[in-house]
């Protein structure tokens, strides 16, 4: 851990002892590995976006770090945090109406269907 922060974050301390090396690795090889399906940055603004719908300031701080330190600039960190908004406000729309999810599922396939009808090249 300190060779790859520089330090052990207090923080890491109150993790109770039989979570404690499990926690790092999740973190080390989620948040800082780079044998991952998606990059750097985006696991950062996707960091991001989580943090800001569930209003943690710590981690709020630590993904809009990390998401800099990326070279993410703060027109992508907004974006970021209103996509999270989006997300949130329509779930709180669809759990609020107890909207049937198979409806929705069928519904969606068919916007997908549609939409990529519409982005396939045209026969000539």
């Amino acid at each position: 851990m300190e060779g790859m922060l520089g330090q052990v974050p207090s923080w890491m301390e109150d993790l109770a002892e039989p979570a404690s090396e499990h926690s790092w690795g999740l973190f080390r090889d989620l948040n800082l590995g780079e044998d991952t399906e998606l990059s750097g940055r985006e696991k950062a603004l996707i960091g991001v976006g989580v943090a800001a719908a569930t209003s943690c300031p710590y981690c709020i701080y630590f993904h809009t770090e990390e998401a800099r330190l990326g070279g993410v600039t703060d027109e992508e960190l907004r974006e970021a945090v209103n996509l999270a908004a989006d997300t949130k406000y329509f779930s709180t729309v669809l759990h609020g109406n107890e909207t049937d999810l198979d409806e929705f599922k069928a519904e969606t396939d068919e916007i997908v269907e549609y939409i990529t009808k519409q982005q396939a090249p045209a026969d000539d």
